[in-house]
């Protein structure tokens, strides 16, 4: 059976394909004009730390689609949450810099908004030369992958309040893996230039499939331009539909 519409004839397994692709409710985002939505932003299981000046509409529109609890914060007094925090479900790793209200701040929210557990938050060391965790921690539930130069202090913060196993590590030559990659509890997407040494290992730390990809029309820095749990996920506005594609099957949302 073929269904007439206006530009050509639609089979019903096209029409299949719309309504799988529509009910997974994948969207594109911009934040300030920006595709590059994954350094404003962090996800987790539970939670989205977004810009404290983002729209009403943007807020509840990604809520919606990560199926998490929205708070909207600045972390050390700017909207590059993305860049300067990393978490999982158990807790959130920040900039040194992070202000005590601004940790106090995400705490009531979360709480107030019915987020089971408590989540632990703390700064990397003082004595830490990088300041930016978002862009040195890849990490889900179980296990983290950081920048190779970062400090011992630094891998016990990340052990001991994400309750994950830390390794060091690069990928497609980058020591800044918070953006070279987006891990959830399902899947790796990483950088496209990903040598297999690489992903071999991201395999073999995180006990998922690995694929790699890009974002926004062919940009290999998956973290910077999406935000992703086992929910749902969300790409900055310029990706394509080739990329949104092997987000799905990479992440685990291609599956029926």
């Amino acid at each position: 059976m073929v269904k007439i519409k206006k530009g050509g004839l639609q089979s019903e397994r096209d029409r299949d394909g719309d309504r799988q692709r529509q009910s997974r409710r994948t969207f594109t985002f911009d934040v300030d004009g920006s595709p590059y939505i994954g350094i404003y932003a962090l996800c987790t299981e539970s939670l989205l730390l977004l810009p404290a000046h983002v729209s009403d509409r943007l807020a509840e529109e990604l809520g919606q689609v990560l199926k998490v609890k929205v708070i909207r914060t600045y972390i050390a007094e700017m909207p590059l949450i993305g860049c300067l925090a990393a978490g999982n479900s158990k807790g959130l790793v920040v900039s040194q810099y992070t202000l005590e209200r601004e940790i106090e701040h995400i705490r009531s929210v979360a709480k107030a908004e019915g987020v089971e557990c408590e989540i632990k938050i703390r700064r990397l060391p003082v004595e830490e030369k990088m300041t930016a965790a978002g862009n040195i921690i890849l990490a889900n539930d179980s296990t983290a992958l950081v920048h190779p130069g970062l400090s011992n202090e630094a891998i016990e913060v990340i052990r001991e309040t994400l309750d994950v196993d830390v390794y060091r590590g690069e990928i497609g030559g980058l020591r800044t893996v918070g953006m070279a990659a987006v891990v959830t509890n399902r899947g790796v997407l990483a950088h496209k230039d990903a040598t297999r040494a690489e992903l071999s290992y991201l395999e073999e730390i995180f006990k998922l499939p690995v694929e790699i990809g890009s974002v926004n029309f062919g940009v290999p820095l998956i973290g910077a331009a999406l935000l992703a749990n086992t929910k749902g996920y969300a790409a900055g506005y310029e990706t394509t539909g080739v990329e949104l594609g092997r987000i799905e099957d990479a992440l685990g949302f291609g599956q029926v």
